[in-house]
């Protein structure tokens, strides 16, 4: 089992940037897909992006293609998300999740670990 951590949250502006970890304990993490979700008030969990274990290959959803990064480091346990040109919309609580696979995925239900979560706030 993978504990997660999530970090990097706030209130910020459009168009500004923000940063996202999770910090991931237990011997798994490496051999983890890793992903990042989020839920608005109201709204279903969507999926955000997710990269596979060896960091080579990453997924997006459409509304963040090319605005937002995910990136891992082993070494560290760590995942990352990158957002850049934020907007009102993006606004949410953002979760990682690790799933216990080498492919990556965008169904929630696939993954199997999730941290508490991290509030995003967008202001226009």
């Amino acid at each position: 089992q993978v504990q997660l951590v999530e970090s990097g949250g706030g209130l910020v502006q459009a168009g500004d940037s923000l940063r996202l970890s999770c910090a991931a304990s237990g011997r798994t993490f490496s051999s983890s897909v890793m992903g990042w979700f989020r839920q608005a008030p109201g709204k279903e969990r969507e999926f955000v992006a997710a990269v596979s274990w060896s960091g080579n290959i990453q997924h997006y959803a459409d509304s963040v293609k090319g605005r937002f990064t995910i990136s891992r480091d082993n070494a560290k346990n760590t995942v990352y998300l990158q957002m850049t040109s934020l907007k009102p919309a993006d606004t949410a609580v953002y979760y990682c999740a690790g799933r216990r696979s080498y492919t990556p995925s965008r169904d929630y239900t696939e993954y199997d670990d999730w941290g508490q979560g991290t509030q995003v706030t967008v202001s226009s």
